[in-house]
């Protein structure tokens, strides 16, 4: 029964064919069992129930060996091949043949149509007469097939005839390359339509009583023109009525039939479509850097605007690799979602169905169950009163993994449509969890980075708070006025993280003003405060040596000017108005503040009101007012959120409206 098939990895059956044969086994050969059959040739029910996927050679001669096995029928395999036109098939191909004009058509269509079969045939049709076809078919290069393909192709030729609502065609197979030919030849016959008949005899209807009115129009011309004629002409225009009727009522069936196909070929572009654009928005995801909260996040969204699913849920694994956290999923209920919040799914190693989510994320393989009852005797109690909860029929969950290390999972299921799960959703679905490892793994590196990136900051800021304990945490609160005055004023995220770096440098010069300078107690000569003027400058300087990128390149200028005034009395070049960068107005503001509210070591810290009505009182002169306004509304509403400062809160509104 077989014989070896070269390119035995290479992908040549459309699932169709062996779709054909499970219909086939399950109506007629009940007793045997299709689950052993699907596993000895490697295959799965989901891979089946794709019309996108296809098997290779050697599990098709796997197949065919066990088919015959099981069924002992030899004449099984032409059996399923005229089963495509069955009404229980419910192939694609069916409205697709019905579809065309004629018979002869249909055959005509081979040539191109086989293609969403096999790939293993090149097929040749020539139209012998109207009711009669010559196909040849012929293997590609390096491969082989046995008996079975043969027998196959002869029932396959014959459901096209049935398809086209024609009588069982004969074939008579006059030459096969398994017998020794070049070719599989094969003579396709079949009956006329009894609509082909009919037209044949009305038009030698026609053609006999219009002979027979010219005969009688030399003998009695009178009775030709007032009876014959007018007879002949009503029983042809009768028959031709006839002969309309029937053929409208063809055409429509093929009408009708076409439009299903058409339906359903419109149905895959738009999945087709909707795939396209998934792919294109997760793979811009992975080039955007944000935190790993909006990247899940972004992920779910752009599944469920995409993709065919009802529900969908993405676990990562904790730090230990000892649970599964839920972290974003649409779909669910609130009750439900709350559930998965208080869930941790452990990744204990266990049998494959006994924890499904363990199993994919240890394997590293897809697990797709179409019947959540045929497994349900394996599942551990917990998962069985999870999916009872939930109301599972069916589901889908991929592995998330990076560089060959699990670190989540995906899973997908349908509450409401019931559609099928098949084989190209796994394959989708493990693109989208791929795509989502690598996001994830980005936005982590991003983020680890940008912690590092921080965390240097701080210590570059505290390494000059550290030289004078009088003004250490100077520099983080001088930040935490800036971002407030930046968020009052509207401005963008990137601007106020840009602002929060250049606040934790503002004073970085100082570390080239010696300590007997910085630390003396008592008034600063002129000389001394000019040295001390110079951090300034210094500060720029040494910060142009870092490569700051994109809006953090403004830094360096803006730390350079935090001590410039509107009215230009400031330094190190007297900068004035819109002259002075934006964000050293704000600098200025937010230094000026903490400066004069803290204790140094000439002085003492001054009265949070006094130092309020200087602010407001520099306003124009030293200060941008846009910047003091939003310095105001901040500081009110951190005032408003403690209950003990409600009468400071009144005395600062008080102060601003002065």
């Amino acid at each position: 029964m077989k014989e070896p098939s070269n390119l035995e990895s290479t992908p040549l059956y459309s699932s169709r064919m062996v779709d054909n044969y499970i219909r086939l086994i399950k109506s007629d050969y009940s007793y045997v069992n299709v689950d052993d059959l699907l596993t000895c040739a490697g295959m799965t029910p989901y891979e089946i129930a794709d019309e996108g996927h296809w098997f290779t050679g050697a599990q098709m001669d796997r197949f065919h060996e066990k088919v015959y096995q099981l069924t002992k029928d030899e004449d099984i395999f032409r059996k399923a091949g005229r089963y495509a036109a069955s009404p229980e098939a419910g192939n694609v191909l069916q409205q697709y043949f019905r579809g065309t004009i004629s018979t002869a058509a249909s055959y005509a269509l081979l040539e191109n149509s086989i293609e969403k079969i096999t790939r293993a045939d090149k097929i040749r049709t020539r139209k012998i007469n109207s009711n009669k076809v010559e196909i040849t078919v012929t293997l590609r290069k390096g491969v082989s097939q046995g008996l079975p393909f043969c027998e196959n192709r002869k029932g396959y030729l014959e459901s096209i005839a049935l398809m086209c609502k024609r009588k069982q065609p004969r074939i008579v197979h006059s030459e096969c390359m398994f017998k020794g030919g070049e070719c599989c030849r094969y003579i396709v016959t079949w009956k006329k339509t009894a609509l082909n008949i009919i037209k044949k005899i009305v038009n030698s209807f026609a053609l006999v009583l219009f002979s027979s009115c010219l005969v009688f129009g030399f003998f009695d011309f009178q009775f030709m023109v007032s009876v014959l004629f007018p007879g002949s002409t009503a029983i042809i225009l009768l028959l031709t009525m006839i002969v309309w009727r029937k053929e409208k009522k063809e055409m429509k069936s093929r009408i009708r039939d076409l439009r299903i196909s058409t339906s359903q070929l419109v149905d895959q572009i738009n999945i087709n479509y909707n795939n396209a654009m998934l792919t294109n928005e997760m793979g811009q995801l992975v080039g955007r850097q944000s935190n790993i909260d909006s990247t899940l996040d972004n992920i779910v969204h752009i599944s469920k605007r995409w993709l065919d699913y009802d529900r969908c849920m993405l676990l990562l694994a904790d730090p230990e690799r000892e649970k599964l956290k839920f972290h974003a999923g649409y779909g669910y209920t609130d009750d439900q979602l709350n559930l998965f919040k208080k869930t941790a799914f452990r990744l204990k190693r266990s049998t494959k169905y006994k924890k499904v989510l363990a199993t994919a994320f240890h394997e590293q393989e897809p697990i797709l169950i179409n019947d959540i009852s045929e497994i349900e005797k394996k599942l551990s109690i917990k998962s069985l009163t999870l999916t009872d909860r939930l109301k599972t029929q069916s589901f889908l969950c991929c592995p998330i993994i990076y560089d060959g290390v699990s670190i989540g999972v995906l899973a997908v299921d349908n509450l409401k449509t019931k559609r099928p799960l098949v084989q190209s959703d796994m394959n989708l679905l493990m693109g989208i969890a791929s795509i989502t490892g690598i996001s994830i793994r980005s936005t982590d590196l991003y983020e680890a980075r940008e912690r590092q990136f921080r965390s240097i900051l701080k210590v570059m800021a505290a390494s000059i708070d550290a030289r004078d304990p009088m003004t250490s945490g100077h520099s983080e609160r001088v930040t935490e006025y800036a971002f407030g005055i930046c968020r009052e004023m509207g401005f963008p995220e990137d601007f106020c993280e840009m602002m929060q770096v250049a606040a934790l440098l503002h004073d970085y010069g100082k570390i080239g003003v010696p300590d007997a300078i910085l630390k003396k107690p008592g008034r600063l000569t002129q000389k001394e405060y000019e040295i001390v003027k110079s951090h300034s400058e210094k500060t720029k300087n040494i910060l142009e040596q870092i490569n700051f990128e994109g809006i953090f390149s403004q830094i360096p200028s803006i730390t350079g000017s935090h001590h410039e005034k509107i009215d230009g009395s400031g330094y190190p070049e007297g900068l004035k108005g819109e002259e002075i960068p934006l964000g050293a107005r704000i600098l200025a503001v937010a230094d000026f503040f903490e400066a004069i509210t803290s204790k140094r070591h000439y002085r003492g810290p001054m009265q949070i009101n006094k130092a309020l009505r200087m602010l407001k009182n520099d306003t124009g002169k030293h200060f941008d007012k846009n910047v003091v306004d939003a310095f105001f509304m901040y500081y009110t509403k951190m005032n408003s959120k403690n209950p003990k400062n409600q009468k400071n809160r009144k005395k600062i509104v008080l102060i601003r409206n002065m």
